[in-house]
C-alpha cells in the first residue's frame, strides 16, 4: 500500500509494434487512447461493474476482483505541452526525463503542467513532480563516460526513438554513436558535489521526486558508490 504508482505515456513503436503486431498510430490518436484509457482504468478501480463504450475501448459489466482499497496513483509521462497540461489536469503525478534543453522544462513542460493544474482548480501539491535523472556517476570518470554507450539509443532523435520498430535497427543506430554523443544526455561525473549542483535547476523548477537512472551494466557498483558519496550530499542540500 502507498508504494506503487502506475506510470503511463503514449508509447514508443519499438516497445509495442513487435509485441502485438499493431499498426503504429499517429501521436494524436495515441494521446486520445491514453486519455480514454485513464477514464476506464479509474472506473474499474472504483466501481463494482463497469460498462464502458469509448472510441477505442469497450467493456460490458467488467470488474476487477482485487481492486485496491485506495486507487493506485497515475503518473503521466510528458515530453510536450499538450500532455504536460493533461498531467496537470488529471494526473496524480507528472513524469519527464533529464538532459534535454533547459527551455523545454522552464518554458514548455512546467508552465503547461501548472496551467493544467490551474484550469482544473487543483493545488500544486496535488501533482507530484517526478524526473528521471540520467546519471553516470563513477569514481573512474572514463568508465562513467563509456558506460553511457549501453544506453546509446537515448541520444538518437525523438523521431528515431518514436518510429523505429525493429530493435536490431535501433541497436545499429545506437552503436554508430561515439561515447561523446551518447554522453550528451547524461550527467557524467566522478564528483559527487557536481551531481548536487547539476540537480539544482530541477529542484528550482519544483521537482520533488527524483529517480536516478545509471547506464552501466554493473548496477551494484553504482548503487554502492551513489549511496556512499552522492546520497548524503543530496540529503544535506535538499532534504
Amino acid at each position: 500500500p502507498d508504494r506503487i504508482i502506475l506510470g503511463i505515456g503514449t508509447g514508443e513503436g519499438l516497445n509495442e509494434v513487435p509485441a502485438i503486431g499493431c499498426e503504429w498510430p499517429e501521436r494524436k490518436e495515441r494521446f486520445a487512447r491514453l486519455r480514454e484509457a485513464v477514464r476506464l482504468i479509474r472506473k474499474l478501480w472504483t466501481e463494482e461493474r463497469v460498462s464502458f463504450e469509448g472510441d477505442y475501448y469497450k467493456t460490458e459489466s467488467a470488474t476487477i476482483y482485487d481492486r485496491p482499497e485506495n486507487p493506485v496513483p497515475i503518473y503521466v509521462a510528458a515530453a510536450g505541452p499538450m500532455i504536460a497540461k493533461y498531467a496537470g489536469r488529471f494526473g496524480d503525478g507528472f513524469i519527464c526525463t533529464s538532459g534535454k534543453a533547459p527551455a523545454l522544462y522552464s518554458e514548455t513542460l512546467i508552465p503547461n503542467l501548472e496551467a493544467g493544474i490551474t484550469q482544473q482548480e487543483r493545488q500544486a501539491s496535488d501533482v507530484d513532480r517526478m524526473i528521471e535523472v540520467k546519471l553516470s556517476f563513477d569514481t573512474d570518470l572514463d568508465r562513467a563516460k563509456e558506460d553511457t554507450r549501453f544506453w546509446g539509443a537515448l541520444a538518437l532523435t525523438q523521431e528515431q526513438k518514436m518510429t523505429v520498430e525493429d530493435p536490431l535497427e535501433m541497436e545499429k543506430l545506437a552503436d554508430s554513436l561515439s561515447s561523446d554523443q551518447t554522453a550528451s544526455r547524461w550527467i557524467v561525473t566522478a564528483d559527487a558535489d557536481e551531481v548536487v549542483e547539476r540537480l539544482k535547476p530541477y529542484v528550482d523548477l519544483g521537482f520533488n521526486h527524483f529517480v536516478f537512472h545509471a547506464p552501466g551494466p554493473d548496477q551494484t557498483r553504482f548503487l554502492k558508490q551513489f549511496a556512499a558519496d552522492v546520497l548524503p550530499r543530496l540529503r544535506n542540500a535538499y532534504g
